[in-house]
């Protein structure tokens, strides 16, 4: 009879979402329409994220009521953080990632468990959730990195959540590293790595939730190569003068959500670069740091596409931009398809700002081609600039940017500088552009 009832629950589930698709299909207009202030990629995340629910769904109903737990504590860690317990972690993580059905892999609160850089890779028979309720601490010995360029790796793995609890904590124990980074000691060379702490990649169906990451060696969250994402309630902290310690970075995911978290860092809050598209982020402090940014992208000659994006409720405080585009010259491909709007900014430098000559290299030429920035949408966004410029288009003469919409924009304290770009104003706009 249970089994029956379950059948039907889904069936029924499986109609709405029929319905549901069918409409968002109707309310498809092709391109940006600028009396609806939407685009049509707005209906394909609505049918992603529908599908995803169905899927989680379907799963939820078909597991066991209880999972199974797998401690770390089980296979020798000390958690005393100062005993090396990696090894622990990696034999909990075997028997969690083949064990059948759901599984928690649990990190118990209260202990600080040191670890040298892990890669916990899949497929995994089980629908995991790491659990992690203490700390995790990064050591601070080179000789511990087998790669240089990440700390914490989840490496393939479906159907993965990944749970801070009230207590978990990921700390990258970062200050060595930022010591040897030529942004702190310009005696130093640009060469030098620094591992990401904690890396998703080439995953589906990821949540991430609950969790503090502070001190990162570099970035501190890294999601790679996934898709149908959501990162909730996350607190990401590191010092404003800390190197390249971007809070979340994004490339190459489709359909992401970040939502309701805390980021200050040294670098971009939230990066979003080549091969990211239907991402949406919602309700989002930001400061320190250097805002909320889409790319770089084209550096090196590269082809890059973006598209998609949509920043829906953000509060950015103090940082070096508010929500940024960088595109550097030379590159090519697409930005487009791109909403800022609800956004509080109180003090921030270049509030908002496309650079399609960004460059953060000794040396860049001048180019004939770049990545084509179109169609975005800066709506209901208000605050002081802390910079005698509060607008910057600073667009290539090749390459201009399309379809710019501000739509009641007021931010106090500088002028706007525009530069080949097609800009169209909707409602009270302040400060106005002068195209040149």
């Amino acid at each position: 009879m249970a089994r029956c009832c379950q059948l039907l629950t889904i069936f029924l589930l499986w109609a709405l979402l029929m319905l549901s698709w069918c409409e968002a299909s109707r309310n498809i207009v092709n391109g940006y329409d600028h009396s609806y202030l939407r685009f049509k990629s707005d209906s394909l995340i609505k049918r992603r994220d529908d599908t995803t629910r169905l899927k989680r769904f379907v799963r939820a109903s078909l597991r066991s009521p209880t999972p199974t737990t797998v401690s770390v504590s089980d296979f020798g860690a000390k958690g005393d953080g100062n005993t090396d317990d990696t090894e622990a972690f990696v034999n909990a993580w075997k028997k969690a990632c083949s064990s059948n059905g759901d599984v928690n892999l649990l990190v118990p609160k209260g202990n600080t468990y040191l670890l040298k850089s892990i890669r916990l890779t899949g497929p995994c028979k089980s629908i995991l959730t790491v659990q992690i309720f203490g700390a995790l601490s990064a050591s601070q010995k080179r000789s511990d990195y087998k790669d240089f360029s990440k700390w914490l790796t989840f490496d393939g793995v479906n159907s993965l959540t990944v749970d801070g609890g009230t207590t978990g904590t990921v700390d990258g124990n970062g200050e060595t590293w930022w010591q040897s980074s030529c942004k702190r000691n310009k005696a130093k060379t640009c060469t030098t790595k620094a591992p990401t702490a904690l890396t998703f990649y080439n995953s589906k169906n990821l949540r991430v939730n609950n969790l503090r990451v502070k001190n990162a060696q570099q970035i501190q969250i890294s999601i790679e190569k996934c898709s149908n994402v959501q990162v909730s309630n996350v607190v990401v902290t590191a010092p404003a003068d800390s190197p390249n310690t971007d809070g979340i970075h994004i490339t190459n995911t489709q359909n992401i959500q970040v939502s309701k978290s805390f980021i200050g860092t040294g670098d971009d809050c939230i990066s979003i670069e080549s091969g990211s598209q239907n991402v949406k982020i919602n309700d989002i402090t930001c400061g320190p740091g250097h805002g909320i940014s889409i790319g770089s992208l084209g550096d090196d000659n590269s082809k890059a596409f973006v598209s998609g994006v949509t920043v829906d409720g953000a509060k950015l405080s103090g940082t070096d931009n508010g929500v940024r585009i960088k595109t550097y010259p030379g590159g090519s491909g697409t930005a487009s398809n791109i909403i800022f709007q609800n956004i509080q900014m109180d003090n921030v430098k270049n509030p908002i700002i496309i650079d399609q000559h960004y460059c953060d290299k000794s040396k860049c030429t001048e180019e004939k081609s770049a990545v084509q920035v179109k169609n975005v949408v800066y709506r209901n966004i208000s605050g002081t600039s802390a910079s005698d410029i509060a607008i910057k288009f600073d667009c290539s003469s090749d390459y201009p940017c399309q379809g710019i919409v501000l739509d009641k924009v007021n931010i106090r304290g500088g002028k706007a500088s525009c530069s080949n770009a097609n800009v169209i104003d909707k409602g009270a706009v302040l400060p106005q552009c002068k195209i040149t």
